[in-house]
């Protein structure tokens, strides 16, 4: 048993170390791809060739981190087999699907305009090449949304049925699967918020340029254009940020407790916006779960369900199958220990199953597939042993929800600063905190992300797939030990690759900056 669980916290850890390497290049990817196309388009529409500098300059960049983002992306699509092979067999047919498409549509299309976009500019037309870099655009985006498919239908599973002779899932609905509300969610804000990564990354690049008093021009325009689609990207993220609330409200109400540190919720909750947890907190004691707070009345309300006087439960509720109607009646669902008691008898006739089968018993069978389908909605609570294994680290989720929101509060405020010291106050651009406070907000927009992805990720756990598949029964016949080794691979691998990444950026926005970037080589 503890070699099980030796291996179920290793491979969660290798896997999160190469999600979280992935996800440092791919908003970047996903943004800078949009912003390339918008400057080729000023450059095609004006024929003014210092566009055209402007965007080979940052074309440069953009596939710089392209490259990095596809080896780390194919590492992690291969997890999928060697560390986490049961669950690839339980729901394949299903999950493999979205991932099939993205690599056979959606990456087909930018690894074949991307080669028009960097080595077609004196082969092609204007036009031919502007109509490849915004295919490429949009294949990246593409990527994006089969990959985010398959992200949100582990969190919310629709569009299946389980078939007890195969002893896995099959897709019967592929509407339902790529259409999901969730991942449609996920989808337009990871978009949206990679724009506003790559508007900060812009913006940085061309802080520093002007502090250098190099490319004065050029940086001013892209500073301009930068600020322009980061508060564009920043307003849709809060919006799709709005919708993602209610969905986790609706299909992940433990994610949500989690993330507000919310133990016993009430009619008009409110929202914390500052708190500091109490660590020794536990579900079902008495203690205060917060140790100091300043919170916002009714805000989590009228986040998760639109509604002020609307009841939001906590961990104790939901693990009670305790909830408040809106007459103010307080009724019971399943309770985590019915759940429990659900997917163990699901398992059990799952056996019983097998086992007719195996001595041809169609009786046997039928009486037995009856027993799983009744039960299966609460197949994975089946290999829990108590309710307390299904709350995720609430610790984790609270606190890098709050970094989130507070860097994103942090680039709202610095977009409309930059659009406003470059439209009223141009005399400003020539100060040097103006320029500091461009290139330190980089760190920041990546730390905003990076706890982006562990709020929706860290959440949801101990579940791979929710309600169905925690982790443990996830997992390979592999040992501890190869796990580590390869942990340690990777992380060596992909510090490397980073380390080798940032040092070619430096490198290349160094030289580039000594030259006219609006008048490059031919």
């Amino acid at each position: 048993m503890n070699d099980l669980l030796g291996v179920v916290d290793w491979s969660r850890a290798q896997f999160a170390l190469t999600a979280m390497y992935h996800w440092l290049f791919v908003p970047l990817t996903i943004g800078l791809s949009v912003m390339v196309a918008i400057m080729e388009s000023i450059y095609v529409k004006t024929g003014d060739e210092k566009w055209k500098g402007i965007t080979k300059f940052w074309m440069t960049l953009f596939g710089i981190n392209f490259a990095c983002g596809v080896a780390t992306g194919i590492i992690l699509e291969f997890e999928f087999g060697t560390n986490w092979s049961n669950y690839s067999w339980f729901v394949g047919d299903i999950f493999g699907a979205p991932l099939a498409i993205e690599g056979i549509v959606a990456f087909f299309m930018e690894a074949t305009f991307v080669a028009v976009m960097f080595f077609g500019w004196n082969k092609v037309s204007r036009r031919f090449h502007l109509t490849a870099t915004w295919l490429t655009a949009i294949g990246v985006s593409l990527s994006a949304l089969w990959i985010l498919v398959a992200n949100a239908w582990m969190q919310n599973p629709v569009g299946m049925a389980f078939d007890p002779a195969q002893m896995r899932n099959v897709m019967d609905n592929f509407t339902e699967v790529a259409f999901n509300s969730v991942a449609m969610n996920k989808f337009f804000h990871a978009v949206f918020s990679g724009w506003v990564l790559a508007a900060v990354f812009v913006i940085g690049v061309s802080s520093w340029l002007l502090w250098r008093k190099s490319n004065i021009d050029a940086a001013r325009k892209s500073l301009k254009l930068g600020s322009w689609f980061g508060l564009v990207g920043m307003v849709m993220t809060l919006w799709t940020g709005d919708g993602s609330a209610v969905e986790v409200a609706r299909v992940q109400p433990m994610k949500l407790a989690a993330m507000e540190g919310l133990y016993d919720g009430e009619v008009g909750q409110s929202l914390v916006g500052v708190g500091v947890l109490n660590p020794d907190k536990k579900p079902g004691d008495d203690k205060d779960a917060m140790l100091f707070e300043i919170s916002i009345p009714y805000g989590l309300s009228i986040l998760a369900n639109h509604d002020a006087n609307s009841f939001v439960p906590g961990i104790n509720d939901i693990i009670a199958g305790r909830t408040v109607t809106a007459d103010g009646d307080t009724v019971y669902s399943d309770s985590y220990a019915e759940r429990i008691a659900a997917g163990k008898a699901a398992r059990e006739a799952l056996k019983r199953y097998s086992e007719a089968k195996a001595a041809g018993n169609e009786e046997a069978m039928a009486a037995a597939q009856a027993d799983v389908m009744a039960n299966f909605k609460y197949f994975g609570y089946g290999y829990l042993d108590s309710a307390e294994e299904a709350v995720p680290p609430v610790g984790l989720t609270f606190y890098s929800f709050r970094v989130m929101v507070m860097a994103g509060g942090y680039l709202l405020l610095l977009f409309i600063l930059l659009l406003f010291v470059s439209y009223r106050k141009t005399a400003f651009l020539e100060k040097s905190w103006l320029h500091w406070l461009g290139i330190i907000s980089i760190p920041v927009v990546w730390i905003c992300s990076q706890a982006g992805w562990i709020v929706a990720e860290v959440g949801r756990q101990p579940w791979v797939i929710q309600d169905l598949m925690p982790t443990r029964a996830a997992i390979s016949d592999v040992t501890t030990g190869s796990v580590q080794l390869t942990f340690w691979i990777f992380a060596v691998l992909f510090t490397t690759m980073l380390a080798a990444e940032i040092s070619i950026m430096l490198r290349y926005i160094s030289r580039t900056s000594k030259k006219n970037i609006e008048q490059p080589e031919k």
